[in-house]
C-alpha cells in the first residue's frame, strides 16, 4: 500500500489510498472490498514499493524483512501476498513462503515472480487462509489489517496459524493528510497485545528508501512473537 492525499485503493498486498477510493464513498473498508484486483494486476509492481523494482527501494525491503524473519530458514505464510514481491525476497533469503491472494490474475504473477523457488501460491482470502492444519514460523502481512471489518477477530484467527514460537510481521499506516485511512500502530498494539508475549513497532516513514521517495504520514511494521 502507498500514501496519499484522500480516499482509498487497497490491495491484497498492499493499499493506494492515493488512487482515490473504489466507489468515492465515505467507507474505506466498504471501497476496499470493491476494487478489481484482476484488473489492477497488470499494473501493480508500478509503484515503487509493490514492484521493488528500483534496487535501492529492493534493497531497503530486503534489509527489514532480514531484520524481521528468522535468521534460519522458516516457513512464511504471506498473505495478501500480491504479486509475491516480498515472497522473492524472503524465498531469496531461504524461507519457503506460502502466498495467499484472492485475485487470480496476482497469483499468476507471483507464480511467475518466484518460479523455480521454494514457495506455493494460492487463490484464498487472507482472513480465511486455505492452508488447513499447517502452521508457520512466520505470518507476514502488509497493507491488509486496516481494510478489513474486524481485525480483533482475524489477528486472533492468524495468531493461530502460528507455530510455538512464531511471529506475527505487520506492516501498516495511516495514510492521508485530508482523509486519513488505516489503523494506527498503537491501537494494532493494543490489539495484539493479549495475543502475543513480546512486540516492537517499528516506525517506517522515516526511511523514504522504501516508498522510493519522502512520505509524511504514519507507516510503520510490528514484530509480535507469540
Amino acid at each position: 500500500m502507498n500514501p496519499g492525499q484522500s480516499g482509498v485503493k487497497p490491495c491484497q498486498s498492499g493499499v493506494r489510498p492515493e488512487l482515490g477510493g473504489a466507489g468515492g464513498g465515505a467507507d474505506p473498508v466498504a471501497d476496499a472490498d470493491r476494487v478489481d484486483w484482476d484488473a489492477e494486476a497488470a499494473t501493480f509492481d508500478d509503484e515503487p514499493d509493490h514492484g521493488l523494482r528500483d534496487a535501492a527501494v529492493r534493497e531497503a525491503w530486503a534489509e527489514r524483512l532480514r531484520a524481521w524473519l528468522p535468521e534460519t530458514p522458516s516457513d512464511v505464510l504471506d498473505l495478501g501476498c500480491g504479486t509475491g514481491s516480498l515472497a522473492l525476497l524472503a524465498a531469496e533469503r531461504g524461507h519457503h513462503v506460502t502466498g495467499i491472494d484472492r485475485a487470480p490474475r496476482m497469483i499468476d504473477l507471483a507464480r511467475a515472480k518466484l518460479a523455480g523457488r521454494d514457495a506455493v501460491f494460492l487463490l484464498g482470502d487472507a482472513t480465511a487462509p486455505p492452508v488447513g492444519e499447517q502452521r508457520f514460523d512466520v505470518v507476514l502481512v502488509r497493507h491488509v489489517l486496516w481494510a478489513l471489518p474486524d481485525p480483533e477477530r482475524v489477528l486472533r484467527h492468524w495468531r493461530g496459524l502460528l507455530r510455538p514460537t512464531g511471529r506475527l510481521v505487520l506492516v501498516e499506516g495511516v495514510w492521508g493528510t485530508l482523509s486519513p485511512v488505516g489503523i494506527p500502530a498503537d491501537r494494532l498494539a493494543a490489539l495484539l497485545e493479549p495475543l502475543t508475549s513480546d512486540l516492537r513497532v517499528e516506525r517506517l516513514s522515516d526511511d523514504a528508501r522504501l516508498w522510493g521517495r519522502e512520505v509524511a504520514d504514519e507507516r510503520y511494521a510490528v514484530v509480535a512473537h507469540v
